[in-house]
């Protein structure tokens, strides 16, 4: 957890801990009943949900620094640069082998007709490339050379001044094609480089899956994931990871829809297909917005693995975006859906000698990856949606009882959508069911009490995506400390209705500074640095501190729910022995509470405090001010089981205590 620390031993009148103060207003004291537990967290509690969308995937997430490497973009040479020499006689030419190579039919026929002569082609990344001094970078294409020829090509790594940041050499002497590599040692450090190749010998060489990768990735994987944005993840300790989506799942067709077994197995047998979000906003247009899967199942249940979280794939249930096509597989056309779901549990589950089972093995992964759940369509609505979801979820059952499903109650969590699917998810008995909020932030103060009366007998609750969306703002400027501390409140009420409420996680996860479609997001980064929000802390504290049992938390016998603008819940850690508080204070003025602990012997003597605040509710991290809005831990100490504390305007307080 990034986070200022200031480490103080405290009486009870100075710092965090109540003094006099002429402007706060004292209210009923906060009484916590630390032995009358109301329910056990889940472990899942709080995840993360990814989407690649805001280039999170492809430009983000998945290291690979080459955009457009096999030349499978819808204009076969977007992302590339073609140079020949003045007076040269030399092409490039894009090659179709047409349908009999449906995976990855094209690739590069370089002729260079003279030892003199130079063609070069250079690829731009994704919104440049970020090169860091001193590391190291790992080059590598498919090849092969054309009537026995040896081709001589020249690596180059460009800053966007042209000025040489890195260079290598490779002989293609294959009359097969075959792999190729080089590594380079970066000179400087730049954001905006680029790769250029230079054919610099007379011959005809076939190139393709051109890739450049940074060697020092997550857990130092080749072709592996960016290293400092899966710690971010890590650092939010997610209790489990859901993937790959949100509307990639559905698609704008059926045709566009994510199929996960496309996605597996060997990089270059990997159908890339148009990333829905390539054409889905017109006022954020991505043209170079594609899906190459490097980043696929595997990986994801990999990182799941790496992360200590359950993985929670989303599959395709036969309809795609309800909002686009509206398209549908009829019913009597499900079949390979559903085997699509089934197999799936055999790729993460089976043993090595069943045939999905067999190809995670030779990914790297003999070892199951206990594989508990999945999701059934994503934001589907309506009768259509429910006569799939009892087909899918009868033969899921049938073949794996112990898998537990998320259905989906509509994009939204009210309306007529919604009052028509709980009831009918109701009647199936689904095991979780799946709501999503993207609502202002009054939305989510006044919902604090949401889940404190639904049907206790209804499915779990899955909040599976919400944020704040403050009015007014664009871009990395709706990532804002108002919407953080409106989700803070909103949250107290989530984690109060663990009973009920067993999974949550925020949306959308990752935003590339320079190719966003949606705000606000978790993380926001460029080529070389990231930063975490105002909601990522929210979320981050709330993670950190999750607690193993609910206790009550009360103020004048009621709930903390919004009353003079304060939210609360407390949580005891069976594990750590320690009691955990959280107080958010929505108002613009400060207030003098006194909290009384009842139902212990002893607490203390020191307590640790976390504060996250800012006085400014339009107030946001950025690149250049990564941690503007960042938490401050205090350590405190306190005398007994009653002790006073001063809550700032416009701030979130986690407390910790030792418990006796």
């Amino acid at each position: 957890m990034k986070m200022r620390k200031i480490v103080k031993y405290m009486g009870l009148v100075a710092g965090l801990l109540a003094s006099v103060h002429i402007k706060a207003q004292k209210a009923a004291p906060i009484v916590v009943q630390v032995n009358e537990i109301r329910a056990p967290v889940s472990p899942t509690m709080y995840g993360i949900f990814f989407e690649d969308i805001n280039f999170a995937a492809d430009g983000g997430l998945y290291a690979e620094l080459v955009k457009n490497r096999s030349f499978e973009f819808a204009e076969p040479l977007m992302g590339w640069d073609i140079r020949i020499r003045d007076n040269a006689d030399g092409n490039l030419l894009i090659i179709n082998r047409g349908p009999a190579y449906d995976v990855n039919p094209r690739f590069a026929r370089v002729t260079v007709n003279n030892d003199t002569e130079v063609l070069a082609i250079t690829n731009e990344g994704f919104r440049g490339m970020g090169i860091r001094k001193g590391e190291e970078y790992d080059f590598s294409l498919m090849a092969k050379m054309q009537d026995g020829k040896e081709s001589a090509l020249t690596i180059e790594i460009l800053d966007e001044n042209d000025q040489l940041l890195g260079k290598t050499y490779l002989t293609i002497n294959s009359m097969q094609w075959r792999p190729f590599h080089a590594s380079l040692v970066a000179s400087g450090t730049s954001k905006k480089a680029k790769l250029k190749l230079s054919f610099t010998k007379k011959a005809v060489t076939d190139v393709d899956m051109i890739s450049l990768f940074p060697k020092n990735t997550w857990m130092g994987r080749p072709g592996g994931l960016r290293k400092d944005l899966v710690q971010m993840l890590a650092d939010l300790k997610p209790g489990f990871i859901r993937f790959p989506g949100g509307c990639i799942v559905e698609g704008r067709d059926l045709a566009n829809r994510y199929q996960w077994k496309n996605t597996v197995g060997d990089i270059s047998n990997r159908k890339l297909i148009m990333n829905r979000w390539n054409v889905e906003f017109k006022n954020r247009p991505a043209k170079d917005y594609f899906q190459s899967f490097g980043l696929g199942f595997y990986e994801y249940f990999l990182l799941a693995d790496d992360l200590g979280a359950e993985p929670l794939p989303i599959l395709n249930c036969g309809m795609a975006c309800q909002y686009n096509s509206a398209e549908v597989a009829p019913l009597e056309t499900l079949d390979p859906y559903i085997r699509d779901a089934l197999d799936l549990v055999e790729f993460a589950n089976g043993p090595v000698d069943t045939h999905w089972g067999k190809l995670r093995a030779a990914m790297g992964h003999p070892a199951p990856f206990h594989l508990k759940m999945m999701g059934v369509g994503n934001e589907q609505w309506g009768p259509q949606y429910v006569e799939r979801y009892k087909i899918f979820a009868k033969a899921i059952h049938d073949r794996y009882p112990e898998i537990k499903l998320i259905s989906s109650v509509g994009p939204h969590a009210g309306g007529a959508l919604f009052d028509y699917l709980l009831p009918e998810m109701t009647a199936l008995k689904a095991d979780i069911i799946d709501e999503h909020y993207y609502m202002p932030p009054s939305f989510f103060q006044d919902n604090a009490r949401r889940y404190d009366h639904y049907d206790r007998n209804s499915p779990k609750i899955f909040a599976g995506e919400y944020a704040a969306h403050v009015k007014g703002k664009e871009g990395p400027e709706k990532s804002s400390w108002q919407a953080a501390l409106s989700e803070a409140a909103f949250m107290t009420g989530l984690e109060r209705n663990a009973d009920i409420v067993v999974m949550s996680s925020y949306a959308p996860l990752l935003a590339h500074v320079d190719a966003w479609q949606w705000a606000p997001d978790l993380v926001w980064f460029d080529n070389l640095q990231h930063y975490g929000t105002p909601s990522y802390y929210v979320q981050q504290l709330f993670s950190n501190n999750k607690g193993t049992d609910v206790v009550s938390i009360q103020q004048a016998k009621q709930v903390i729910a919004g009353q003079d603008s304060l939210y609360a819940t407390a949580v005891i850690d069976k594990v750590s022995k320690e009691l955990i508080i959280k107080i958010v204070n929505t108002s613009s003025s400060e207030k003098q509470q006194d909290i009384a602990l009842e139902g212990i012997r002893k607490i203390g003597p020191d307590m640790k405090v976390v504060t996250l605040r800012s006085g400014d509710l339009d107030a946001v991290n950025s690149i250049q001010s990564p941690e503007n809005l960042a938490p401050v831990e205090t350590l405190v100490k306190i005398n007994g089981k009653k002790f006073s504390l001063v809550l700032p305007p416009y701030s979130f307080h986690v407390l910790r205590l030792n418990m006796y």
